[in-house]
């Protein structure tokens, strides 16, 4: 009974005082994953080339001359048209783009979307970082 009582004293001690040899090495790989992934990261966002944030919309659209068949026939309509819409200056702000921009555009605001979320994974993937090479104090 003496022995047990002695041995979760010394487990309490060792669990309040410094980190024990196992939980530094597992901070340690943990660490080093992170530098990885981090790199990974790095690397993904160095590579991307075109970057937009925004929104593209495809339209047909109807010239109101009365002659014209669009005005009736909805598959006559004129197009399509492409508008690419983004904030500028906490304003929307629409222009009209061709059809060769149009395609270049739908890949720079893919590669945004992907930027965005790779900047969470490294926020996440540096907090993990900060944990693994300055822990808490217990």
């Amino acid at each position: 009974m003496r022995l047990r009582a002695v041995q979760s004293v010394v487990s309490i001690i060792a669990s309040h005082g410094q980190v024990k040899p196992h939980r530094q090495r597992s901070l340690a790989a943990q660490a080093r994953l992170s530098r990885q992934r981090i790199e990974k990261i790095r690397a993904a966002i160095g590579a991307t080339d075109y970057l937009c944030s925004g929104t593209l919309y495809e339209h047909l659209s109807r010239c109101g001359k009365a002659g014209c068949r669009c005005a009736e026939d909805p598959a006559a309509r004129h197009g399509p048209y492409y508008d690419w819409g983004h904030m500028q200056a906490g304003k929307l702000v629409r222009r009209r783009l061709s059809a060769a921009q149009a395609l270049l555009m739908r890949q720079a605001i893919a590669n945004y979307r992907k930027v965005k979320k790779l900047l969470r994974d490294w926020e996440t993937e540096t907090e993990r970082l900060i944990e693994a090479e300055a822990p808490r104090d217990p």
